[in-house]
């Protein structure tokens, strides 16, 4: 392959050797910065957390998620079905039951989510106090203009 030309149009990496971090955020068609945009969307966290390690139901998923309209949960849904992340179920019965669980990788990422999870519950306050420091030294910068 020539020098400066892309595997595919979705192809994130270059021929350099060298991983270049902005690149997925530059170039649009990128896959990786499609599924970024998907699994870091507050709503599709949510539900794959609540997914870890048991099947609900939508209203199940619907009464937990508290905010989300039923036409959100519907879009987040089925978006991470076909990112192969949930498995959506129908039983044959009256009336109909639709059951949702994570897939095998679905399960991957819920772990890679835990641990931003545990990140965040471990360093809160030091991110609330730089937040402080912030918005006052703003303030102050504010009234001296």
């Amino acid at each position: 392959m020539e020098e400066g030309t892309l595997k595919s149009p979705t192809h994130c990496t270059g021929t350099e050797a060298e991983y270049e971090v902005r690149q997925w955020d530059t170039r649009e068609g990128c896959e990786v910065r499609q599924i970024l945009d998907r699994v870091a969307d507050k709503w599709s966290l949510l539900v794959i957390a609540l997914l870890d390690r048991r099947s609900l139901r939508f209203s199940e998923l619907r009464r937990e998620i508290d905010g989300i309209s039923q036409r959100m949960l519907t879009v987040t849904l089925r978006q991470l079905e076909r990112d192969g992340l949930v498995l959506r179920t129908v039983h044959p019965v009256v009336p109909p039951r639709v059951d949702y669980e994570l897939t095998p990788l679905g399960v991957t990422l819920h772990d890679t989510i835990r641990s931003l999870v545990i990140w965040t519950e471990e360093h809160q306050t030091e991110v609330a106090a730089a937040r402080a420091s912030y918005d006052s030294r703003t303030a102050e910068e504010a009234q001296a203009s």
